[in-house]
């Protein structure tokens, strides 16, 4: 019977893995946790058969498949409407302190969980009473992941159990008042949709691209290194404006980038800028 590679070795065969996804496809994962990296790459390797990371790698820089599981399993998973019914009521509660006052009001949603987590905030702003002027900039990390949510539906016989969510959430009514028929499935109302601009993003290399008064990462962020959140917590400061909310996996603390200048909210994992 074949051993698994020894911890020392399955090490070097991860940082020849991350290198080889940068290197061929321009990702760059050596910022990550790697206890969360290996979790998320033996889940790819169980379901490939494969035993080893090199084995991985060989399909990867290969087999076009391969690759795209492999990007698939790093990147944030997709959220479903609702399915965080602690956000969604904080997001409720946020939203007015974060966007009334403000002009053109702006929500980056930073490695957004797909097109569900999007039309989850965007119901809550036109239930609240702020889509209206609110422009919501959601940005995923790869081109294939841009293009299935920007073409995403859902399926009607779904729509029972999201309304359950729904209403755990806070939410009030019939869900299914946001959606229209798209085919033999659903897709958020274009009144809706139309608030919501979709861009591919780099979190790892990409510099600011506008000023938001509500930034939300807050799925993302568990799985990067201590460097590599600093540097987006510095990014995300240069994009914040003056007043501007933050959401966060934690609250910020002393070992986070220019705590000084942030004040924590009542709701757990949220600062308000004052800086």
């Amino acid at each position: 019977m074949l051993r698994e590679a020894a911890p020392e070795v399955e090490a070097l065969e991860l940082e020849l893995l991350l290198e080889a996804l940068l290197q061929r496809y321009g990702y760059d994962f050596r910022g990550h946790e790697r206890a969360a990296l290996r979790r998320k790459l033996r889940a790819v390797m169980q379901r490939r058969g494969l035993r080893t990371l090199s084995q991985l790698q060989d399909r990867v820089l290969h087999e076009p498949a391969a690759a795209s599981a492999a990007l698939r399993a790093l990147h944030v998973p997709p959220a479903t409407l609702f399915d965080d019914p602690d956000e969604a009521r904080q997001l409720r509660q946020l939203a007015g302190a974060g966007l009334r006052g403000a002009a053109l009001p702006r929500i980056w949603l930073a490695d957004c969980a797909g097109a569900e987590q999007a039309w989850t905030l965007a119901i809550i702003l036109a239930e609240e009473g702020l889509l209206e002027q609110t422009e919501i900039h959601a940005t995923v990390a790869s081109d294939e992941l841009l293009a299935e949510a920007q073409d995403a539906s859902i399926a009607p016989e779904s729509m029972a159990r999201y309304q359950a969510a729904y209403v755990r959430s806070g939410g009030q009514g019939e869900l299914s008042r946001f959606f229209t028929a798209s085919g033999k499935r659903l897709a958020l109302a274009a009144p809706l949709r139309s608030h919501i601009t979709w861009a591919q993003y780099n979190l790892v290399t990409d510099a600011s691209f506008n000023e938001f008064n509500m930034i939300v990462c807050r799925r993302a962020l568990p799985d990067f290194g201590p460097l590599l959140r600093q540097r987006v917590l510095h990014l995300f400061h240069a994009s914040l404006a003056p007043f501007g909310i933050l959401g966060l996996d934690r609250a910020i603390d002393a070992t986070d980038a220019l705590t000084a200048q942030y004040a924590e909210m009542p709701q757990p994992g949220w600062c308000r800028r004052i800086a």
